[in-house]
C-alpha cells in the first residue's frame, strides 16, 4: 500500500523525466551521421580542429576570445536563441580530448540537423561552447598548460591566461549550467562491479561539509537524466566521481560562484584505448543534458543521483597473475610524444598479490617465469 501511495505521489515527476529523455535509437543514428570523422585518437591538437571550425561558422557564431601562454588562440562558439544559457569546455587538461571529439560530433547536429529535438535545444537554450581551453598542453599532451599550471586547479588565483579567460567568459555570460568536459583514467571501475567505469558525473561540493544546496540539487537533476538514458546502453557502466571539496579546482569554485556545473568523466570501454567508444557514450550524455536542460522546468529532484554508484580504483591496464605465493605484477600504460607520434609504454605498476584487482587485460602464468 505505502509503496503504491510513492508511485503515485512520484508518477508526475518520472513521466515528465520520460518526456524529456531522447531515444536511444535516435541517439544512436544521430551520431553514426553526424561523427565528425576527421577527429580520431587521443592526440588532439589545435591544428586537428581549426580548419573545422570555420565550417562552423555557417551556424554559429565563432569568435577567438584569447590566446593561450604561448600566444595560441582559444576559440568560443555560440548558437541557440534561448533564455536557458549553458556553457560548455573541454581540454583544460590537454591530454583529455574525448570531450573535444564528442562536442565537434555535436556541433555537426546543429550545422546539418533538422530534427526536432535539435530546434527544441537552439529554441530554449543559448550555447556556448570552447572546445579547447588549453591548446599549449593539447600540443605536447600533457595535463598542464604551457607554464606547468593545472587549470583544473587554478580557479581561485587565476594564475593562467586560459583560466582568466574561461572565468570572463562565465561571467560575462551568467550560465544557469556549465559541463566541464573531462577524461579519466583507466584504473577506475564502478563500485562493486567489475566493469569500467566509462562515464563518470560528477555535481560537485561547494564546501568542505558537501552540503546538498540548491544548485547541487539542480545538478544532480540533470545528471540523472544522462544517467537514465546511458543506463539503457552500457547499465552498470556510469560511475559517481568523489564529491570531496577541492577549493581551488574549477568545478567546485564554479558551483560555489552560483552557476551549477556538471562534470563529465570520459572513461575506458573495453579495448577503448583510442577512446572512440567512451566518445560515443559522452555524445550521448552531453545531448541528453542539454534537452533535458531545454525542456524541464522544475530541476529539484536529486535523490536518484545517490542511486548512481560510486567510482572505485580497482583496475589495471595489464596483470600478470602467478600461482600460489608468488608475486602477482601490475602494468599500466604510459603515453607519451616520441617523434611526432602518440606512443603508449606498459610500465610496471605493483608487484605483489592483487587479489580483489583487476586487468583489463590478465594473463595467467602456470609458474613465475619472468
Amino acid at each position: 500500500m505505502i509503496t503504491n501511495v510513492i508511485l503515485l505521489f512520484l508518477r508526475p515527476y518520472l513521466e515528465a523525466q520520460d518526456m524529456n529523455a531522447l531515444e536511444v535509437d535516435f541517439l544512436e543514428t544521430l551520431y553514426n551521421k553526424e561523427k565528425e570523422t576527421s577527429l580520431n585518437g587521443k592526440w588532439i591538437c589545435l591544428k586537428d580542429i581549426k580548419d573545422i571550425l570555420q565550417k562552423h561558422a555557417i551556424a554559429f557564431e565563432l569568435l577567438q576570445i584569447g590566446t593561450s601562454e604561448q600566444e595560441r588562440p582559444i576559440y568560443q562558439l555560440k548558437i541557440g536563441a534561448g533564455k536557458k544559457k549553458v556553457l560548455l569546455w573541454s581540454q583544460m587538461h590537454g591530454n583529455e580530448s574525448t570531450g573535444t571529439k564528442a562536442l565537434f560530433d555535436l556541433f555537426n547536429c546543429f550545422l546539418n540537423g533538422k530534427e526536432k529535438e535539435i530546434a527544441a535545444i537552439l529554441e530554449m537554450c543559448t550555447l556556448v561552447f570552447i572546445p579547447m581551453l588549453n591548446p599549449d598542453g593539447a600540443e605536447v599532451y600533457t595535463r598542464v598548460n604551457g607554464n606547468n599550471v593545472d587549470l583544473n586547479r587554478d580557479a581561485v588565483n587565476l594564475i593562467a591566461k586560459e583560466s582568466k579567460i574561461l572565468r570572463k567568459v562565465l561571467e560575462g555570460f551568467k550560465p544557469d549550467f556549465c559541463f566541464n568536459l573531462h577524461d579519466q583514467r583507466t584504473i577506475f571501475n564502478v563500485e562493486n562491479t567489475k566493469n569500467p567505469a566509462t562515464i563518470s558525473f560528477l555535481a560537485p561540493s561547494e564546501e568542505s561539509t558537501r552540503a546538498l544546496t540548491a544548485g547541487r540539487k539542480q545538478t544532480m537533476n540533470v545528471i540523472i537524466s544522462m544517467n537514465a538514458v546511458l543506463q539503457k546502453i552500457i547499465p552498470n557502466c556510469v560511475g559517481r566521481y568523489t564529491d570531496e571539496f577541492y577549493p581551488t579546482a574549477t568545478g567546485d569554485t564554479f558551483q560555489k560562484l552560483g552557476y551549477n556545473t556538471i562534470l563529465i568523466e570520459s572513461g575506458h570501454y573495453p579495448e577503448d584505448y583510442g577512446r572512440e567508444i567512451s566518445r560515443k557514450f559522452t555524445f550521448f550524455a552531453i545531448l541528453q543534458g542539454l534537452f533535458y536542460v531545454a525542456k524541464t522546468e522544475d530541476f529539484n529532484s536529486y535523490e536518484a543521483y545517490f542511486e548512481i554508484p560510486n567510482n572505485a580504483a580497482l583496475f589495471y591496464d595489464v596483470i600478470h597473475r602467478f600461482p600460489n605465493s608468488q608475486k602477482d605484477v601490475a602494468y599500466q600504460f604510459k603515453e607519451e610524444i616520441i617523434n611526432a607520434v602518440l606512443v603508449s609504454k606498459l610500465q610496471k605498476s605493483e608487484e605483489k598479490s592483487l587479489k580483489g584487482m583487476f586487468g583489463h587485460h590478465e594473463i595467467v602464468f602456470e609458474s613465475h617465469v619472468l
